[in-house]
């Protein structure tokens, strides 16, 4: 029974003696090479009217039918959540995450998440992997995430990911004044005692994170972090781990550090700021389908901005 996916095509003669699985995946981007040699092992993929190999050589000129399967998604809840949508159009949508929005569901946390936001937005991610969502903030970390709409450009935008070609900078007010900019290259993984913590461990996954000084105060510094891999609290990690913690990141900076001669003001902003001061402030990429490389920048939350003014305020004393 064929279905409004299925597609039947017929191989160029410009793929002669090309695989069969690398041929399709070429001519059907918007498929993984993964799912499409799961096809052919299934008997979905008909060369000429018969099953093939993966591995098999085509010859160009042969019709090939492919019966599309898509894995079904988990059934999440759409729900009307307010979402701050930067830009989006027909392939992709840009948003502002806020501070408490948890990206996707999980332990703890069965809906009221940005997902289920995006699925009440637009019906038809309910098709995609994880609604599309390319890549995740933290709860407590805000800023700019791109989300996928299509199997294509799903599929594009994963490679950028993968190829270290999607730009990911942040903002971060940090303790202790730093000298210069630099690049922490320290592989992370699970805590071995505290399982929701992450760490810097020699068996962990490979993790480079770049900073450069954006403002020097008193006692902290405000950092422009750029990302070549994407690690669990990869930013907050590395951070702690150069014994400069992101300031109101509780699991990874421990208590307020306070020093003579802070106003009460800034004791008090201190004190009340109950999440990392980290915000994912740039976004850049290669759109999908036109080609053109988009940079999105939005300005860092409101609670940000204070610290930073009284921050400033007791720089000038």
């Amino acid at each position: 029974m064929h279905n409004k996916n299925d597609r039947t095509l017929i191989i160029p003669e410009t793929h002669a003696h090309e695989r069969l699985d690398q041929v399709l995946a070429k001519l059907l981007p918007a498929y993984s090479r993964t799912q499409i040699q799961a096809w052919i092992e299934a008997g979905q993929v008909l060369v000429d009217g018969h099953t093939s190999k993966p591995k098999a050589k085509v010859k160009g000129g042969e019709s090939v039918f492919v019966s599309v399967t898509l894995k079904p998604q988990p059934a999440y809840t759409a729900q009307a959540i307010p979402l701050c949508i930067v830009y989006e159009d027909d392939s992709l949508l840009i948003i502002n995450k806020p501070v408490g929005l948890v990206v996707h569901p999980g332990a703890g946390n069965a809906d009221q998440t940005l997902l289920n936001a995006l699925l009440h937005h637009e019906p038809r991610l309910h098709q995609l992997p994880r609604a599309g969502i390319l890549h995740r903030l933290d709860k407590n970390t805000s800023g700019l995430l791109v989300i996928a709409k299509t199997p294509a450009a799903l599929r594009a935008l994963s490679q950028q990911l993968k190829k270290r070609e999607l730009l990911r900078e942040y903002q971060a007010i940090v303790y202790g004044r730093l000298i210069s900019g630099g690049t922490i290259d320290a592989p992370i993984g699970r805590h071995a005692m505290q399982r929701k913590r992450m760490a810097v461990i020699d068996t962990g996954k490979p993790a480079l994170t770049h900073y450069r000084i954006a403002e020097k105060y008193r006692h902290w510094t405000r950092l422009t972090v750029r990302l070549e891999t994407g690690r669990t609290h990869q930013i907050r990690v590395h951070l702690a781990h150069i014994r400069h913690p992101v300031v109101g990141d509780v699991a990874y900076g421990g208590r307020v550090q306070l020093s003579k001669g802070m106003s009460d003001e800034l004791i008090h902003a201190l004190r009340q700021f109950k999440h990392q001061a980290l915000h994912a402030f740039a976004l850049g990429l290669t759109h999908p389908t036109s080609g053109e490389w988009l940079r999105f920048e939005i300005d860092l939350p409101d609670d940000m901005q204070h610290l930073i003014s009284l921050m400033q305020d007791d720089l000038r004393k």
